[in-house]
């Protein structure tokens, strides 16, 4: 098949798998990623900001100063947020993320094309890692970030799949399992990881429960997470009130421990890096939860992606890592939260086609106790009570999630008021 016509196939994919999503990553594997991006470059309709990370990035105020000035080339006022920020001293991530957020946000009321080529230039830059991981939280609405890499970027790719923020594509195909890791042939041990919930390990089917303390599991959860990491990552995310040599300490304390509890080295240090052994065979509940969300997206019609959303389901016992409060676990809590909603809402469509309206109206309940400000779910509980004629229910209902939000300092948003005004009028 002649190249420019398997471009072109791979540019259709593009359009298809990346509709939804706002984060798309161009799998190191794929054979036309560069082609890829130039065809994006020459013929995507939307407006087009590029940025090829080079040698000069060694560190976020090299990336920002470079970031900017090219930036500017292309959007003239582009780093007028930034530039208000990141030289003043003792400037902190999440501010420097707010003025970086501001200034994308500005590049094009429309939708528009974000696109970071060669990001594995900056692979040895935990702050840029980081700071990128920051901004991916908060895109504006309109901004699509295209990524295209070497190697996987060090983000938590498997739960911005979870809240559907991001697809990662591989020529033709999105990625929806063995999102890391592939399981060797002859595995020095099994390991089953269940997340969703108060969070448990097993080794050869046998429960772990001496681990002198929660962090040696909470850290072998958190490696879970990523691709890879940097003990800077870790001593950041765990001690971030400790001068450096005591988190390193610390880390390495913790490190033994959970060595220890897993009777094995499973977290391994190479290049530079952290993994987990790949010697081991590591089975994920939040991976299997993950890639039946995916497949239920991909699936043609909502009957045919039913079962998938079924498993999710029974995947989903609980809030990921139950019972932690760490900003990262809360996080991801969230993200996997997201997922769920999703697949209880796909299920309640199906029984309203059923024209089983009151089984719909009780699983939508049942996921508004998952999350109560979650207002797309009350929405739907809102609709369902008029459908079935029972306004004065669908008006206790706003009643009630606008004291929740009020409670939290909100208000109902535009559409949800919307939503209400129609049922009302």
């Amino acid at each position: 098949m002649p190249l420019q016509t398997l471009v072109a196939e791979s540019y259709k994919a593009f359009q298809y798998y990346a509709e939804e999503a706002q984060v798309v990553l161009l799998h190191p594997e794929s054979r036309f990623r560069s082609m890829l991006v130039a065809h994006l470059l020459n013929e995507e309709p939307k407006p087009i900001f590029y940025y090829a990370m080079g040698s000069d990035d060694v560190n976020l105020a090299a990336f920002l100063d470079g970031f900017s000035h090219d930036l500017a080339t292309q959007h003239p006022t582009f780093g007028r947020h930034l530039y208000q920020r990141w030289h003043m001293p003792k400037e902190s991530l999440a501010e420097l993320t707010r003025a970086f957020v501001a200034d994308l946000a500005e590049l094009s009321s429309e939708p528009y094309i974000l696109i970071l080529d060669e990001f594995d230039a900056s692979t040895e830059a935990d702050d840029i890692q980081v700071f990128w991981e920051r901004v991916v939280q908060y895109l504006p609405t309109q901004c699509q970030l295209i990524i295209n890499s070497r190697s996987i970027p060090r983000m938590p790719w498997i739960s911005l799949i979870g809240r559907r923020q991001a697809v990662i594509l591989k020529d033709t195909e999105i990625i929806g399992e063995d999102f890391y890791r592939l399981s060797p042939e002859n595995p020095t041990a099994q390991l089953n990881a269940f997340g969703l919930g108060p969070g448990y390990v097993q080794k050869d089917g046998v429960s772990i429960d001496e681990w002198e303390g929660h962090l040696p599991r909470l850290l072998f959860f958190f490696v879970l997470d990523r691709p890879i990491v940097t003990r800077s990552e870790i001593c950041n995310t765990f001690w971030p009130d400790l001068d450096s040599d005591q988190a390193v300490n610390v880390f390495h304390v913790t490190k033994r421990r959970l060595h220890k509890a897993l009777d094995f080295d499973v977290l391994v240090h190479q290049d530079g890096y952290y993994q987990i052994n790949p010697e081991a065979a590591v089975y994920y509940d939040v991976e299997e939860f993950v890639t039946n969300l995916v497949k239920g997206r991909q699936a043609e019609t909502l009957n045919e992606g039913l079962p998938h959303w079924h498993a999710a389901v029974e995947l989903y016992r609980g809030p990921f890592l139950q019972g932690h409060t760490e900003e990262w676990i809360v996080e991801r809590r969230q993200d996997f939260q997201a997922g769920y909603l999703e697949a209880m809402t796909n299920i309640a469509k199906a029984r309203l086609e059923e024209g089983r309206e009151e089984q719909a109206l009780a699983l939508l309940l049942r996921a508004a106790g998952e999350n109560e400000l979650y207002e797309p779910i009350h929405r739907e509980i809102m609709q369902l009570y008029a459908r079935l004629g029972r306004r004065s229910e669908a008006a206790a209902h706003y009643q009630k999630l606008t004291d929740l939000l009020k409670e939290h300092g909100a208000e109902p948003s535009p559409r949800t008021h919307a939503i209400y005004e129609e049922i009302m009028s």
